[in-house]
């Protein structure tokens, strides 16, 4: 590089991008921001999700813990993460739908599916503590949590195509 490249490139680029000193403001929107999330966040794990009574909880609150033994989270923290991440999305999702007397019948459906899939799963965790962790067992497991999490996304894309046709009968129905 030719001499003093890199103090003409370092004045060019504070000439085209000026610091901006003093600018308050950026670290009070930045402390709203976090502070919104992490409220955001709260209430999204405090959540309960809305159930049709059918007497038997669609995911059980600790479905990734067993009273003895350890679960997939134990493992490493990056399938802690995971875990954390599916048991949160899956929890999200169950609280976003909106199930009707109309739409009862398929939503039960879809629940007593994704009890069988929680059922598996607590098989999975048995299977993980007798077993000790292997690599197809921990690859079921997540592949488990990722099938509840798509059979949730497809009910909530039933219950919404359900809507849409109700809608659209009742407003062809009314012109």
């Amino acid at each position: 590089m030719p001499a003093g490249h890199e103090s003409r490139f370092q004045q060019r680029l504070e000439e085209a991008f000026p610091e901006k000193r003093g600018n308050r403001f950026f670290w009070i929107g930045m402390a709203a921001s976090v502070a919104a999330l992490l409220g955001v966040a709260f209430w999204l794990f405090r959540q309960e999700p809305d159930l049709p009574a059918q007497g038997e909880p669609v995911v059980q609150q600790d479905s990734t813990e067993t009273t003895s033994g350890f679960s997939l989270g134990d493992l490493s923290p990056d399938l802690r993460k995971v875990e954390q991440y599916y048991t949160a999305s899956i929890h999200m999702e169950l609280a976003n739908l909106d199930i009707s007397d109309e739409n009862k019948a398929v939503a039960d459906d879809y629940m007593k599916r994704l009890r069988e899939l929680d059922t598996e799963y607590q098989n999975l965790v048995v299977e993980l503590n007798e077993i000790g962790p292997n690599e197809e067992t921990i690859s079921a497991m997540i592949r488990n949590f990722q099938l509840r999490l798509q059979l949730l996304t497809r009910l909530k894309e039933k219950l919404n195509e359900l809507k849409q046709s109700k809608n659209e009968s009742v407003s062809s129905n009314s012109v």
